[in-house]
C-alpha cells in the first residue's frame, strides 16, 4: 500500500469515526432532561423533551409543551431556543449531564440538566383497597354535561351526610389535581372512611365533562354544582358543599340561596373579586422585587380599568392610566383578561352583602401564608357578616398556604416542591366538623 493511499485511508477512518461520534452525541442528547434554576431564592424546575417534537415544561409554573428549537454539533454543544418566552439554553453534553446557562430577560442562570424527570412523591394520594364504594355518575345543567365520582361509605343510608366538591378557578379535574397533588381525592378518602358521602366531578371541558367554558361565569359554575346537589338530594337527606378558592365563594352563593344544609369553605373569597385580585397583584409584584411606589401605581391603574369594565365603560389605555413603563406589557395582558366574561363577573362579585342570608352552619378556614386569598381580610368578612350560629367555625391555620400545605413562604412555586398534599390538622378539622352532621 502506497504512503498516499495510507494517508487517504487514515482520513477516511477519521471521517467515519467523526460521523459515528456525532451520531452518538446526537442520540445521547435526545429524550427528557431536567434541572433547576434559582431565581431570587426560588428554585424552578425546567424539563426539556429533546425528541422529534422538542418542547419545554416549567412544571412549578404549570406550563407544559412550550415549543423549542434544538441545535447540536459534533463537540457535544447543545443550544435550545425558546422563542415563546424569549429564552435560550446554551449547554455542553458531558455524558451523564448537560452543563450550561439558561438566559431570559437579561438574566443568565446556571442550569445543569440530568437525564429523565424527577418523580414527585405524593404520599397522601389515596391507594386502594378502600373501605367504601365508589360509583361513576353524571348529571346535566342545561347544555353542560358533568361526570364525576360518588363515594359511598360502608353501610350508608339516606341519613348519611353528603357533600359536593367545587373546585377553584380554571378548569380542574374532579381531584383538583395540581402539580400531581390531588387534594379533593385526599379529602374525599378521609370523609369516606369517616362515614360521609361525597361527589366530586370534572369541570366543564375536563375529562368526560362538556359545556361552554369560554363564556361561563361563576354563576354558571354555581348552577353546575346545584345540578350535582339535586342528584345527591335524590339519595341523601342532608347535603352540603365543600369548595376551594372560587369554589368556596360558590359554596357561599349556594348557602345564601338556601340550597345546602352546611358549607365548608377552603380559602374561599368572601371580599370582592376586585379586592382579591388587587391583593394578589400587590403580593406577587412585591415578591418579584418591584418597588412599592411602582406596585401602587400599577394597582391603582388596574383598579380604574377593572371598575370601568364592571360598569361597562370604555377601557382606558395604559398611557391614560400612567402605568409604569416596566409593567406596560404586563398591564396590556391584564386588559385582555378582564374583558373575559368570567373575569368581568368575578371582579364584580362581593359576598359580603349576602353573608347574612347564609342560615346553615359554616366551616371556613384559610392558611396564614395564603398569598392567593388573604386570610385576614376574608375571614374577617366572614366573622362579621355571617349570622350567629353555634356551629359556625372560622379559623386561620398557622403556616399553611393556599393549598393548605405546610410551607416556607406561601409562594405558588413551592406547591410542587412540597410532598404534603394537605396538612393533617386541616384535614382533621374538616372531618371532625362534618362528623357532627352524622
Amino acid at each position: 500500500m502506497t504512503m498516499k493511499r495510507m494517508i487517504s485511508m487514515k482520513r477516511l477512518i477519521s471521517i467515519v469515526v467523526l460521523l459515528i461520534s456525532f451520531a452518538f452525541l446526537s442520540k445521547a442528547q435526545t429524550g427528557t432532561w431536567s434541572g433547576q434554576i434559582e431565581v431570587q431564592g426560588t428554585k424552578l424546575t425546567l424539563v426539556f423533551h429533546l425528541d422529534d417534537e422538542p418542547s419545554m415544561d416549567s412544571p412549578d409554573q404549570g406550563a407544559q409543551g412550550i415549543p423549542v428549537r434544538v441545535e447540536r454539533n459534533e463537540t457535544g454543544k447543545v443550544i435550545i431556543q425558546v422563542p415563546m418566552i424569549g429564552a435560550s439554553y446554551d449547554g455542553l453534553w458531558l455524558g451523564k449531564q448537560i452543563v450550561g446557562t439558561f438566559k431570559q430577560s437579561g438574566l443568565s442562570l446556571p442550569l445543569t440538566l440530568a437525564p429523565g424527570e424527577v418523580k414527585l412523591n405524593r404520599p397522601q394520594t389515596p391507594k386502594g383497597p378502600f373501605p367504601y364504594q365508589t360509583e361513576e355518575v353524571s348529571f346535566d345543567n342545561g347544555d353542560a354535561h358533568l361526570e364525576g365520582t360518588l363515594v359511598l361509605p360502608e353501610g350508608y343510608s339516606r341519613k348519611t351526610p353528603a357533600l359536593i366538591f367545587v373546585t377553584g378557578s380554571g378548569q380542574e379535574d374532579r381531584d383538583e389535581t395540581v402539580f400531581e397533588h390531588k387534594p379533593f381525592a385526599v379529602i374525599a378518602d378521609a370523609l369516606g372512611r369517616a362515614g360521609i358521602a361525597t361527589l366530586r366531578y370534572d369541570d366543564r371541558g375536563v375529562g368526560g365533562s362538556t359545556g361552554d367554558v369560554l363564556n361561563a361565569t361563576s354563576e354558571d359554575f354555581r348552577d353546575d354544582a346545584l345540578a350535582g346537589i339535586q342528584l345527591l338530594r335524590g339519595r341523601f337527606d342532608k347535603v352540603g358543599v365543600i369548595g376551594h378558592s372560587e369554589g368556596g365563594t360558590i359554596a357561599m352563593m349556594l348557602g345564601a340561596d338556601k340550597k345546602v344544609d352546611f358549607i365548608v369553605s377552603l380559602a374561599g373569597v368572601a371580599v370582592s373579586g376586585l379586592q382579591a385580585i388587587l391583593a394578589q397583584n400587590r403580593t406577587s409584584l412585591a415578591a418579584a422585587g418591584i418597588p412599592e411606589e411602582l406596585v401602587e401605581k400599577y394597582c391603582a391603574a388596574m383598579e380604574k380599568a377593572a371598575t370601568a369594565q364592571i360598569r361597562g365603560d370604555r377601557l382606558p389605555s395604559p398611557n391614560e392610566l400612567d402605568v409604569p413603563d416596566a409593567l406596560k406589557q404586563n398591564f396590556q395582558a391584564v386588559l385582555q383578561q378582564i374583558q373575559m366574561p368570567w373575569m368581568t363577573k368575578f371582579l364584580s362579585l362581593d359576598m359580603r352583602p349576602l353573608l347574612g342570608d347564609i342560615a346553615c352552619p359554616v366551616l371556613a378556614i384559610n392558611g396564614t401564608k395564603d398569598l392567593q386569598v388573604d386570610a385576614e381580610s376574608n375571614l374577617a368578612a366572614l366573622r362579621s357578616g355571617l349570622p350567629s350560629n353555634p356551629k359556625n367555625q372560622v379559623e386561620a391555620l398557622e403556616g399553611l398556604n393556599h393549598l393548605f400545605q405546610h410551607c416556607t413562604t406561601g409562594a405558588v412555586a413551592e406547591y410542587r416542591q412540597i410532598e404534603e398534599t394537605m396538612a393533617p390538622e386541616a384535614l382533621a378539622m374538616i372531618v371532625e366538623w362534618l362528623s357532627d352532621f352524622k
